[in-house]
Order: structure tokens, then C-alpha cells, then sequence
């Protein structure tokens, strides 16, 4: 880590108004959260194997071109932080997102309660992971759900720098509401930024309500270089 802790750099984010694009777009950046030396650290473990449960071709599955990787547990300790520091701090909107959309599942406050309830289920397998993209390669548009148990928020994070390690390599959200055409969302990222964003759904008020909004997203395709970037999901796999 840097000289200023990752704990203390989520203690500085404006989390009130995180919640309001959030609530606003289903998605919100935290600027520059990692440095640019932890940036490389992450990607240059793409090619130790022995971190890594499980390696993903995307083109054997038609899930677009590029690769990704699951990895093991004990999960590097980046990696495990991001994700024990980020959870109890989207825990409020996912509760309160559950409520408004009369989803009778509340998520504790501690990230290994979340998980041991996901294990006692079944879901036992790790899902940060870390996605490389080279020219030509693209990310469909899709949810990360991987059983019962679904955290509704995610968080990715851009390693590469646009611009000079890669081209193209969008960020790419689509909302859709009922009886309406999907709404795209483009979302420019800069080596280290956060995205946090909605995983499957999430409500929007209406008339009578609040009403359920589905999303998905996904990668547009690379034009040159490599991206790498780090998914940190809050729910196990089956």
C-alpha cells in the first residue's frame, strides 16, 4: 500500500454523494482510489497461475473476446482489503435498496457474515477476479449473479492507462426500464479509478413506487494495447 492506507482513502470519499449517483445511475467513480504502483502490482499477477481457482476464455463461451481469471483463496491482501473495506460501506443502500424494492433479504454489516451465509449455501468459491483485454477484444453485456445469494453492488477498478497501455476498452452500462428502449451509460476510467455499480437491478421511483430497473455491463472493444482490470464481487460462487 501507499504511504496513506486504502482504509483512510475510502474514510475521505464523499460517500453521501456516492449514494446519490448511485441512486441517480446505478453507477459512481471514486477518483484515483489506487496508486499506480499498486495498479501494476495487481496486473503483474495475471500470469502466476498458482493465485488463480479458475482461467476464462470469453470467445469458448460467447461472452466476447479476452480472458479473465477467479482467484483463490487466501485471497492477495489487496485484494481481500478492497473487499472488507468496501463492503460495510455500501451495506446501507443495498438494505435500503432491498426495502424499496420489497426484497425481504437484509445483509449484515460485517463482510464475513455476508460470506459465511453465501458458504452455508453453498456458494463457496471466490469471485474477485482479474479481466485481460488485447486488441480486438470486447466484454458482452451481462450480470454477475453466481447463485442465491447476490450482493447488489460491485466494484471494478481500471489498471491500465488509457490512452498509452490501451485504446477503445469503454466501460459500458445498459438500464432497462419496463416499456422503455435501454439506456446506455459510457463511463470513461482512469488508471486506478473505482467503479462502483449496480450488479443485476436496482429501484427507481415511480408513479406507485419504486420499480426494478435491470443492468447490465460489459467492455466495448479494445483497439490496441492491453487493459487490465480488477472485479471485486461481494458474493461467492457455486
Amino acid at each position: 500500500m501507499s504511504a496513506l492506507s486504502l482504509e483512510h482513502r475510502l474514510a475521505g470519499v464523499n460517500w453521501p454523494l456516492i449514494e446519490q449517483q448511485l441512486e441517480q445511475d446505478g453507477s459512481a467513480v471514486i477518483d484515483r482510489l489506487l496508486s499506480a504502483d499498486e495498479c501494476r502490482q495487481l496486473s503483474s499477477l495475471y500470469p502466476r497461475g498458482e493465485l488463480f481457482r479458475s482461467r476464462v476464455v470469453m470467445a469458448r463461451h460467447g461472452f466476447g473476446r479476452g480472458e479473465y481469471q477467479y482467484f483463490a483463496y487466501p485471497l492477495p491482501s489487496l485484494v481481500a482489503e478492497l473487499r472488507d473495506r468496501f463492503y460495510p460501506r455500501l451495506v446501507p443502500l443495498a438494505n435500503r435498496w432491498n426495502q424499496l424494492m420489497n426484497i425481504p433479504v437484509q445483509y449484515p454489516p460485517r463482510h464475513e457474515d455476508f460470506l459465511q451465509r453465501c458458504h452455508a449455501a453453498g456458494q463457496q468459491r471466490p469471485t474477485p477476479l482479474l479481466l485481460q483485454y488485447g486488441p480486438q477484444d470486447y466484454n458482452c453485456l451481462h450480470q454477475d449473479l453466481y447463485g442465491d445469494h447476490v450482493f447488489p453492488l460491485q466494484v471494478a477498478i481500471l489498471l491500465s492507462r488509457p490512452g498509452i497501455d490501451f485504446t477503445g476498452g469503454e466501460f459500458v452500462i445498459t438500464e432497462q426500464r419496463p416499456r422503455m428502449q435501454s439506456r446506455p451509460q459510457v463511463i470513461g476510467l482512469k488508471q486506478g479509478d473505482a467503479l462502483v455499480f449496480a450488479v443485476h437491478h436496482r429501484p427507481v421511483p415511480g408513479v406507485r413506487g419504486h420499480y426494478r430497473v435491470m443492468l447490465r455491463h460489459g467492455v466495448s472493444r479494445v483497439h490496441s494495447g492491453r487493459r487490465h482490470t480488477l472485479g471485486v464481487i461481494f458474493h461467492d460462487a457455486q
